[in-house]
C-alpha cells in the first residue's frame, strides 16, 4: 500500500487499497480492497469506499458518501466491476455512486464534475466531464450523460436515457426521454425549452456558431414539421459543422426517440410522423 501521512487513525485502510500522496482521510472512513485514490484528494470523515472505487487526483468526498457500492439491480451476480471517479471532482455530502454490472462493466464519472447532496448514480452510469447534478438528482441505471450538462434539483431520470452535452434540465423534471445537445429541458413532460444560450455564452461558443444551433432547434421543435423531415431539411439546408452533426447524430440514434417540442406536445405539430 502507498500509504498517506494524513489519515485519520479512527478511518479504516484496508492494506491492499493504493492510496496517493498528500491524500487526507477524515474519521471514521472506510477504504476496503483494491480501492485506488489518486494524489492531493481529500476524503472527509464517514465516506465509504468499497471495492471497485477508482478516484482520481484532487478530488473531494464529503462525509457520508458511498462509492462503489453493489448495484441495485438484481440481475447483478457479484461480478467484479469498478466506480470510477475523475479528476478534480467534488462529490458532496450522502451522494451515492453504484458500482457497475456486466451490462457495462463500471460506472464512471467525468473530472471537474460537481455532484451535489444527496444526488444517485445508479449502475452503469456515464457521466462526462464537467457536469453537474443538483441535490437530489437521481439517474436510474445505464444513464448517459454529456460534458457540461447540468441537472437542477430533484430531477429524476429514466433508465437507458442520453442526455446531450451543454443541455440544461429544469429542477423537478421527469426525464423519459433523450434529451439533445446544447438545450434547455422543462415542463411536463419535459420539453424543448430553447436554447441554452447562455450556458454556451460562458463557455466561449461563438455567436454564429449559437444562432445555427438555434435555428436547428427551429426546424426540429417549433416549425412543425415531423423529426424525420425537419432532420431532412437540415441536412439539405445547413452546411456540416460540428455542432451540426452532434445533434444529428444524437438524434438518429436516439431510442425510443427525443422529448418534444412544447407545440408538439399541444397538438400543434402539422407534419406528424
Amino acid at each position: 500500500m502507498n500509504t498517506t501521512n494524513n489519515s485519520n487513525a479512527t478511518a479504516f485502510i484496508h492494506p491492499e487499497a493504493k492510496i496517493g500522496k498528500d491524500v487526507v482521510i477524515g474519521p471514521f472512513t472506510y477504504i476496503d480492497k483494491g480501492v485506488e485514490v489518486g494524489d492531493g484528494t481529500w476524503i472527509g470523515p464517514s465516506a465509504t469506499l468499497f471495492e471497485g472505487a477508482r478516484i482520481g487526483k484532487n478530488c473531494r468526498i464529503f462525509p457520508g458518501v458511498v462509492i462503489a457500492g453493489i448495484p441495485q439491480d438484481l440481475k447483478f451476480k457479484g461480478e467484479m466491476t469498478t466506480a470510477e471517479v475523475g479528476d478534480n471532482t467534488t462529490i458532496r455530502e450522502y451522494v451515492t455512486i453504484n458500482r457497475g454490472t456486466s451490462y457495462a462493466n463500471k460506472t464512471a464519472v467525468g473530472s471537474n464534475c460537481l455532484l451535489m447532496a444527496y444526488a444517485h448514480v445508479a449502475h452503469d452510469c456515464i457521466l462526462g466531464d464537467h457536469v453537474i447534478l443538483a441535490n437530489n438528482v437521481n439517474l436510474a441505471g445505464h444513464v448517459e450523460v454529456g460534458d457540461w450538462a447540468i441537472l437542477e434539483g430533484l430531477v429524476a431520470v429514466q433508465q437507458f436515457i442520453k442526455i446531450g452535452q451543454h443541455s440544461f434540465i429544469a429542477g423537478g423534471s421527469l426525464v423519459r426521454k433523450h434529451v439533445p445537445p446544447y438545450v434547455k429541458a422543462a415542463r411536463e413532460p419535459l420539453s424543448y425549452a430553447g436554447v441554452n444560450s447562455i450556458g454556451l455564452r460562458r463557455r466561449q461558443f461563438k455567436t454564429e456558431t449559437i444562432n445555427e444551433i438555434q435555428e436547428i432547434y427551429r426546424i426540429l421543435f417549433v416549425k412543425g414539421y415531423s423529426t424525420s423531415h425537419a432532420l431532412e431539411i437540415i441536412e439539405d439546408s445547413l452546411e456540416p459543422t460540428q455542432e451540426r452533426d452532434s445533434i444529428l447524430n444524437f438524434i438518429k440514434s436516439a431510442d425510443p426517440g427525443i422529448m418534444r417540442g412544447f407545440q408538439q406536445l399541444n397538438g400543434k405539430n402539422l407534419d406528424e410522423d
